[in-house]
């Protein structure tokens, strides 16, 4: 039977919406720059409230960091599914109807339960960084009651995202996901995520990743701190005893690819960066697309260098199906 899925994705369903900020406003409030905080829903509503006093939203989207990645699969033109939890209200509904009108495969097409669905604000300063507080409600329940065995079991990869550690139950699922991919000869990919999950959530992270898995995402802040190294090359040589290839993205500078005992050199593409976030996880779509259709890691750091560039010139977590499809043309000549 052949694949259905090139990516098979678990992670949190957040509603995202982007604010423009000071960095005055992020200190006023006691906001940890640059980082992934997850909050109470009092104090998200109360932020909220902060932020549309002093100006209206630039974008609000379906996020979450592997949908995103998902979302990109499938606007470069392959087919991904989302294994995740939202709740039967509005902002629910909203998530999954951005899902479904995009392609990406779900378990939450029809039935949802009872709850408060999770949200995300990010905060972009001046400098293009991007901080975030999530509220994970529901989403935080995501189980292995979420997985679906035989949509995975026709899939050429499966991507874990990291942000799941926070969770007893969605790190559960993350590895049972893991395992049960192991016993059907799927593909894994991880991503750590942030550099928050790192320093609170190491142990997590490791059982997440078991044995070891074929392939792991990870910027050079989170490569570091996770193996006690100095700096990005040493890191992806510790790195290698836990995934098979390894991609440290190094910003602007483009990534490092450790694959069969050689380091490969992407160079980034300049741009000029309004929005960091989603640029990640845009890489990793963008790399995953390209490994799932048979392709060297070279071109598929090419081709995830060009998306992440691309994403990070605008607001918003995504780049639009024609912007990806362009990407395709242009880089790999489909």
């Amino acid at each position: 039977m052949s694949p259905l899925y090139d990516v098979y994705a678990i992670g949190n369903a957040l509603v995202d919406t982007e604010f423009v900020v000071s960095d005055a406003f992020l200190a006023e409030h006691g906001i940890a720059k640059s980082l992934m905080t997850l909050v109470p829903q009092a104090q998200q509503l109360r932020t909220i409230a902060a932020l549309t006093a002093s100006g209206e939203p630039r974008k609000r989207a379906s996020g979450g960091s592997a949908a995103n990645t998902a979302m990109t699969v499938q606007g470069l033109g392959g087919q991904s599914y989302y294994s995740c939890r939202v709740a039967d209200d509005d902002t629910g509904a909203f998530y999954v109807n951005d899902l479904l009108s995009a392609g990406v495969g779900t378990n939450m097409h029809s039935h949802r339960p009872q709850g408060v669905s999770g949200t995300c604000l990010v905060m972009v300063t001046p400098d293009a960084e991007r901080t975030m507080n999530t509220f994970l409600g529901i989403s935080e329940q995501v189980s292995v009651d979420d997985l679906d065995e035989q949509a995975l079991a026709r899939s050429r990869w499966v991507y874990l995202e990291g942000y799941l550690v926070t969770s007893p139950s969605g790190r559960a699922a993350a590895i049972r996901l893991r395992e049960l991919a192991e016993q059907h000869g799927v593909k894994v990919a991880m991503t750590l995520s942030d550099p928050s999950m790192v320093q609170l959530f190491r142990d997590g992270l490791s059982a997440m990743l078991g044995a070891g898995v074929d392939l792991l995402f990870c910027n050079e802040d989170e490569a570091r701190q996770f193996t006690g190294t100095d700096s990005a090359e040493a890191a992806l040589q510790a790195l290698s005893a836990v995934a098979r290839q390894v991609v440290v993205t190094c910003g602007a500078r483009g990534a490092l690819i450790f694959d069969s005992g050689t380091i490969h050199a992407v160079s980034g593409v300049p741009t000029q960066a309004v929005d960091t976030n989603g640029a990640g996880d845009t890489f990793a779509g963008a790399f995953l697309y390209a490994v799932a259709r048979g392709r060297d890691v070279q071109t598929a750091g090419t081709l995830a260098c060009h998306a992440a560039s691309q994403v990070v010139s605008d607001f918003g977590p995504r780049l639009s199906g024609d912007a990806l499809r362009s990407l395709r043309s242009q880089v790999l000549g489909e």
